[in-house]
């Protein structure tokens, strides 16, 4: 029986009131910050990665030796900056499932200093706490008994969760179910954890996206399962299966998002009834001993979880844009990929060739194409940049017009005495305005204080901050919360790649007062909100830590040499 109109709505004005709630106790602000631990026992860290015990594991093919097969290696070699076009698919096979899994959530390499060792992987995380959990569901495919799998990233290989029931006229079927397990980022950043894994799920859906156009394949989200069916299908609502030693939610994962592969460049999404059947194994323990507990991280999932009334219609993005890549940069895909590291330290005296920061603001436009295809809700932020040294850009405070359709309602919101000038040495379609001049000291100041004193965002040649529509979008679907911090973390990982491309570095940020931004910008109401900020810039690697890449980037550079 359906729920009586009125009790639906209810139930929505209250997910909303929680939603609203949460996000404005866990933003900073320069008297106090949001609610978090005193204290970090280092030594007692949550485990980095699970497993699921007494269950039978396949070990995918090793990425190096994967190389040797000349058409794995020929598309993996070809310039990232062409990636966006189409190759001839690659066929499916293990090693090529292996390959899409190592360059989208497998460690690229180990860092080490002194007794202290950790993996880097090649899809970021906010502390490289990596609460992302990958789960494949495989039915119809040669190599792999359908089932709903566990991918384990130390180890590159498969645990088989359970057997997939399947229906006579099934087709054959490759989808990836994320989820969080939210205690990683809660154990350092309490109560903005359930941010920081929402932004966490918009890398790694990235990550996977342009993984999957490396081979010739493709991502879509499968926007018709509600959160309570995937949790059910992923077997992350099987309690029994999650024990905890103190409190629930602390070995809990939150059912995220279910993507389906295509194996071709077109994406789409696959709607078909998938029944897992005879579930196996236990999962190993994150945190044996927490000491905090924040239930509003419980309470917010809860009211931002996607029910059956709160599908989105499928996002209508530009077909093209004008490209302005240099084409003579010949960095291959997988360089890009396996190199992607977050810069610690930036050289503060550094100037971005001004073609490549055009070129990188291009890339932030929403395309019909990876990685903007991999979700289907529409696109929802638009960009404050705060450009300190970049060639032939004056020093100070810019705006990206992103999304189109809220331009003038952005428009009408910030501070009037803006200037609001088009910038006339870049190509008219990236809608970016010239909003204030600042002396370059001036705006140091300016960045390194709205960023938690980080010495980060001064030093970089810009920061960013992404300004997500608000209040309009949560009214009705509180699951778009979720969705526009997962467009924001799509939006780091992009900016990633790209500065890897060119020689730079990214960072993202998740550390910076919300509202004092706000009032920079003249935004006095909660139509836009501010929800992530990354920066770039030449990185400065610290000595003191050994950098081990993995052999899959070692060999790849040297036969590409």
């Amino acid at each position: 029986m359906k729920p009586e109109p009125d009790a639906t709505n209810s139930a929505v004005n209250t997910s909303v009131a929680t939603v609203r709630t949460y996000h404005q106790r866990t933003k900073h602000n320069f008297a106090a910050y949001a609610q978090g631990p005193d204290t970090l026992d280092w030594d007692a860290q949550p485990a980095s990665f699970r497993h699921f015990e007494n269950i039978p594991d396949i070990q995918l093919p090793n990425f190096s030796e994967s190389l040797q097969d000349p058409d794995l290696f020929a598309a993996l070699t070809r310039p990232f900056a062409v990636l966006c076009k189409t190759i001839q698919p690659l066929p499916y096979s293990l090693s090529t499932l292996g390959a899409l899994l190592h360059l989208s959530l497998g460690i690229t390499a180990w860092k080490s200093y002194g007794p202290d060792r950790w993996a880097v992987r090649a899809n970021p995380s906010s502390g490289n706490l990596h609460p992302i959990e990958a789960y494949v569901l495989v039915q119809g495919l040669h190599g792999l008994p359908n089932g709903v799998y566990h991918y384990c990233p130390d180890s590159h290989a498969l645990e088989r969760r359970a057997d997939i029931a399947c229906e006579q006229d099934s087709i054959p079927m490759l989808q990836i179910g994320l989820s969080s397990a939210m205690w990683r980022e809660a154990w350092k950043y309490g109560e903005r954890a359930f941010r920081y894994c929402q932004l966490d799920t918009g890398h790694a859906i990235g990550a996977l996206s342009y993984a999957a156009q490396a081979l010739g394949w493709s991502l879509a989200e499968q926007k018709d399962i509600t959160s309570d069916k995937l949790a059910h299908l992923l077997g992350v609502d099987r309690n029994a299966d999650f024990p905890a030693r103190r409190h629930p939610e602390t070995e809990r994962e939150e059912a995220e998002i279910l993507l389906s592969v295509s194996f071709n460049s077109a994406a789409t999404s696959i709607s078909q009834q998938i029944t897992p059947a005879f579930w196996q194994g236990t999962a190993s323990t994150i945190d044996a001993h927490p000491i905090y507990r924040w239930p509003v991280i419980e309470e917010v999932a809860l009211a931002s979880r996607q029910t059956a009334a709160r599908v989105n219609d499928t996002a209508v993005r530009p077909t093209s844009n004008i490209y302005v890549t240099e084409k003579n940069n010949q960095i291959s895909t997988a360089s890009v990929i396996l190199g992607r590291r977050s810069a610690q330290r930036f050289n503060a005296t550094h100037v971005m060739p001004a073609q490549d920061f055009i070129n990188m603001l291009d890339a932030l436009l929403p395309k019909a194409s990876t990685p903007w295809n991999a979700l289907s809700s529409p696109p929802s932020i638009n960009i404050l940049l705060f450009v300190h040294r970049v060639e032939s850009f004056k020093s100070g405070l810019y705006l990206l017009t992103r999304v189109p359709r809220l331009a003038a309602q952005l428009d009408a919101k910030l501070s009037q005495p803006f200037l609001r000038e088009p910038i006339a040495n870049v190509p008219a379609h990236l809608n970016l305005q010239f909003l204030t001049p600042a002396p370059m000291g001036d705006l140091h100041r300016i960045a390194r204080s709205m960023h938690c004193h980080q010495d980060i965002a001064a030093n970089a040649c810009f920061a960013l901050g992404m300004l997500a529509e608000y209040d309009g979008v949560i009214a009705d679907n509180p699951a778009a919360y979720r969705d526009m911090h997962r467009e924001a973390g799509l939006i780091g990982q992009v900016l990633y790649l790209q500065a890897e491309m060119v020689g730079l570095r990214g960072t993202g940020i998740g550390c910076f007062f919300d509202d004092p931004i706000h009032e920079l910008l003249g935004l006095s109401d909660e139509t836009f909100q501010t929800i992530y900020h990354f920066t770039v810039g030449l990185a400065l690697d610290d000595t003191r830590i050994e950098n081990i890449p993995t052999s899959s980037l070692t060999i790849m550079q040297a036969r590409i040499l």
